[in-house]
């Protein structure tokens, strides 16, 4: 292979998703519900998560799936952490804007019901709800032969928040401290690329993973002995990150020594990679110049994929699953109170007025859109 690997010729194409997406919207017609009613609508741009009013407080809503990621579980008959995955992509949005995860149902596509599999997820999304702190309300199960051929799973989470207490980037500000959240892996993004690149390596993902897998930022999920799998750390599940993020939210709207409105914008890096960044806010930029240590799985895909360093960060979370933008002031405060429970946590940059873009350490990684 001459020439490098990308997620486009992987089979996903992420500016024409966006284009997608942005048709899908635009078709859409406006709420039925009035305004200041229950279910209607809140503004908020991002779209990390939909907000709706509810009396007093608003409700925050969020969808999304597991991916190709399963495609792997499934080859391998691990699904022990593809119910945590599933939890995380859909809570971790919900922390975007400020709101706690509170309830979460599932949806399961299969061709044919197998009750070894459905104990597997079961066991997965009941671990998913302790962590994420949330009620499995209930879910639905769909065999469907003939339309889909392998497992799928997806879910919605439910979440609630003051009413005034949305975190929405209004109120970003050039000086802005970014604090980066360690990633677990390589969580829910990416895996096409990440299946191209390991089928052109030649490796299976029983064989020994071919770099040190052990890191400090986390810990594997693992069903082997010896040295980890391949496969153990590409299924390594997306870390949620309820703990800490509700409690900072809930000390930040109590007695501790900053507040709520200190806690500027929250990133979910995942699809798309730091240029996730570029939906909080529509003309700030955000300088990433003490990026969190890329984890080995990364460097490895980027060395065995001839992966473009520009493309490694538009496609993977490359160790950094989430940034808050806190202000300068209480950045310091707010930082120590995240590293004492989780470790890792670290300033990575700050939020600038030197136009709507991603800059980074790393000479060529900079994104204008998302």
């Amino acid at each position: 292979m001459d020439e490098p690997m990308d997620y486009a010729s992987a089979g996903v194409d992420i500016d024409l998703e966006g284009s997608a997406v942005a048709s899908l919207i635009g078709a859409l017609s406006k709420s039925v519900r009035a305004p200041g009613s229950p279910g209607a609508p809140v503004d908020l741009p991002g779209g990390f998560g939909g907000l709706i009013e509810f009396g007093d407080n608003l409700l925050a809503m969020a969808t999304d799936g597991v991916g190709s990621k399963l495609q792997i579980a499934t080859s391998l008959k691990q699904w022990g952490g593809v119910g945590i995955d599933c939890m995380a992509m859909n809570v971790n949005d919900l922390l975007c804007v400020g709101a706690e995860p509170i309830a979460f149902v599932d949806y399961v596509a299969v061709p044919k019901p197998d009750p070894a599999i459905h104990a597997a997820l079961g066991a997965s999304l009941a671990e998913a709800c302790r962590q994420a702190r949330v009620t499995l309300a209930g879910g639905e199960t769909a065999s469907l032969p003939g339309i889909v051929t392998e497992l799928d799973l997806s879910g919605t989470a439910l979440g609630w928040l003051p009413k005034g207490e949305a975190i929405t980037g209004e109120h970003l500000q050039a000086g802005d401290v970014l604090i980066g959240l360690p990633a677990s892996g390589i969580h829910s993004n990416g895996y096409s690329l990440v299946r191209r690149i390991v089928e052109h390596a030649g490796l299976g993902y029983e064989d020994e993973a071919p770099f040190d897998a052990t890191h400090p930022s986390r810990e594997l999920l693992r069903w082997t002995e010896g040295k980890a799998t391949l496969g153990e750390v590409v299924l390594n599940p997306t870390r949620i990150y309820c703990d800490p993020v509700v409690d900072l939210l809930n000390a930040a709207r109590g007695e501790a020594s900053f507040s709520i409105n200190n806690i500027h914008g929250i990133c979910h890096i995942t699809g798309g990679g730091l240029s996730n960044l570029l939906r909080l806010h529509d003309s700030l930029g955000w300088s990433i110049h003490s990026p969190l240590p890329v984890l080995p799985e990364f460097a490895w895909l980027q060395a065995a994929g001839k992966v473009e360093t520009r493309e490694m960060y538009r496609t993977f979370n490359m160790g950094t699953g989430m940034i808050l933008a806190v202000a300068k002031e209480h950045a310091a405060s707010i930082l120590a109170w995240l590293e004492q429970r989780l470790p890792g946590t670290a300033v990575v940059g700050e939020v600038t007025n030197d136009g709507h873009r991603v800059s980074h350490a790393l000479e060529g990684v900079e994104f204008t859109h998302y």
